[in-house]
């Protein structure tokens, strides 16, 4: 495919305009990728997007979608190629499921963590490792990851969730704080090994030492609130 039919509007450190460049990939589709600057939003975004004013954008032939885990399905349900949601209709469903809450009760908890102080802080800690906890049993140990059952492709919950492996890692540092305790995390820990040296994926991260210095200001900046960050 012609990357002039597919474009993609993204911010280089968001994991959600991020998760859309790996569905592409995994499908082969090429794409011209265009470099927003979310805090001097283009008038092409403002123009795509008016609802929400953020990234992901896609446009595909003249179509325009938003949200990454609606660009998600649209791209499986568009190019039918290496799915990556199961065929399964339950299964399906907890590939859904999972992807939400990893959003909701982790990534939330772990910015909300990034971004306090004191008591805050530490309870923001706890609800980010108590979710983390159901992860490990419920994704990590399950059949709809890299690795489980023999498999070699990424998947939906994958591509969902993969932020967890680079993404986090820097908000531990930046933030002083640990969440992913290999002892505690093995499955989760086995994972990130094996989904940071897929190759589609090892080389399509941001690079980390900008990741930390970016986090960092804007952890500084955002103080105790986890509002109007990249998520934009």
């Amino acid at each position: 495919m012609e990357s002039k039919e597919v474009k993609l509007l993204g911010f280089w450190v968001s994991p959600f305009s991020r998760r859309v460049e790996w569905a592409l990939k995994v499908k082969g589709v090429g794409y011209e990728y265009i470099e927003e600057d979310i805090f001097n939003k283009s008038n092409l975004l403002l123009e795509l997007n008016p609802v929400h004013k953020k990234v992901p954008v896609l446009v595909h032939d003249g179509k325009v979608i938003a949200e990454s885990f609606i660009l998600l399905e649209y791209v499986d349900e568009t190019w039918k190629h290496h799915p990556l949601l199961p065929q399964d209709p339950h299964q399906r469903a907890l590939a859904r499921f999972w992807a939400k809450f990893c959003e909701e009760k982790v990534f939330e908890t772990a910015w909300n963590a990034l971004c306090s102080k004191g008591e805050e802080k530490q309870k923001a800690l706890e609800q980010c490792k108590e979710a983390m906890e159901k992860m490990e049993e419920e994704v990590f140990k399950g059949k709809q990851i890299l690795g489980s059952d023999g498999r070699s492709n990424l998947g939906y919950l994958d591509i969902a969730v993969g932020w967890i492996s680079h993404w986090l890692p820097v908000f531990e540092e930046v933030g002083s704080m640990q969440i992913l305790d290999p002892l505690q995390f093995p499955a989760t820990a086995a994972w990130i090994d094996r989904f940071l040296n897929h190759p589609l994926i090892k080389d399509n991260l941001p690079p980390r030492e900008k990741m930390l210095v970016y986090f960092h200001q804007r952890s500084q900046e955002l103080s105790s609130t986890a509002q109007g960050w990249i998520k934009v």
